[in-house]
């Protein structure tokens, strides 16, 4: 197997100093083991993505000396490697997902959401969006169609089997099966949200290893019933623990350290930053 690994930065902006360290993984595991380094720019967030800052990412990677092997700017076999140009991929596995009966499409607005998650709150203390639940709450019939795509997370289950994470880093995950919600897989917009479009990205691209942060583990059940859903295995995935700031809170870009433009403005090298996060990595 021909190992082959990611870094898909939105391109929101600054480079978070996390998100350095986590490509520095991923080019990592890439030379250990004789593979690839694929930059790839999910870019489907159209409100919050900045003008510029994809080739400001790729110029800093190339500046910390672990410039992609393939990939967005650089070219490759599996392209084109911005999400936003990849559309007609996602519309078709969607397409396949409803047509297993694995996705529907759900027109329940903001206002009702909000009202499903409060009455769930004060029922239960916490809130899984549930298309069972939502169409006894809210009515059913007559508000299947039109506005988004939902994951229907309890067919996909029965269908699939259990989703339990053998991660990497932290061995077997097991989050309960109530906890896995009806995600968005396609917004009203039309465009795929995170969870599809990487899915179909990394089986498109063909990615062996999902190197990426802990944030996306309570993600992850629903991604590898994607995977089976689309008929490819999960690849090995590894949830790195996140960047904090001297408090103890997650390091925000919002931090004065928090990006990696604001340690070249004191006069860092980009390898000089790139070494510091590698030292960290082995302590």
């Amino acid at each position: 197997m021909t190992v082959r690994v990611r870094f898909a930065p939105s391109p929101t902006g600054l480079l978070h100093l996390g998100g350095l360290r986590t490509a520095l993984y991923n080019f990592l595991f890439a030379r250990k083991h004789g593979g690839r380094f694929i930059l790839r720019i999910e870019d489907t967030d159209t409100a919050r993505t900045v003008p510029g800052s994809a080739s400001l990412l790729l110029r800093m990677l190339q500046d910390a000396g672990i410039g992609p092997d393939e990939g967005y700017g650089v070219g490759g076999d599996h392209g084109p490697y911005v999400q936003s140009e990849r559309k007609e991929l996602y519309a078709a596995a969607a397409a396949r997902l409803e047509q297993a009966g694995l996705a529907y499409r759900c027109s329940y607005d903001d206002a009702e959401v909000e009202r499903y998650r409060k009455e769930e709150e004060a029922r239960v203390g916490s809130f899984v969006f549930r298309r069972r639940a939502a169409e006894d709450l809210l009515g059913g019939a007559g508000r299947r169609g039109g506005g988004v795509i939902r994951l229907d997370a309890e067919r996909a289950l029965q269908q699939l089997g259990e989703a339990e994470v053998e991660d990497l880093v932290r061995g077997r995950v097991v989050i309960p099966n109530d906890k896995v919600d009806d995600a968005i897989l396609v917004k009203s917009d039309g465009l795929p949200t995170y969870h599809l479009a990487s899915v179909v990205d990394d089986q498109n691209m063909g990615i062996s290893h999902v190197i990426r942060g802990e944030e996306w583990l309570s993600s992850a059940p629903k991604h590898i019933l994607l995977h089976r859903a689309l008929g490819h295995p999960p690849p090995p995935f590894a949830h790195l623990p996140l960047l904090l700031n001297p408090d103890g809170g997650k390091l925000s870009k919002r931090h004065e350290h928090g990006t990696v433009e604001s340690f070249v403005r004191q006069g860092f090298e980009m390898k000089a930053v790139r070494a510091t996060r590698r030292e960290r990595l082995y302590r």
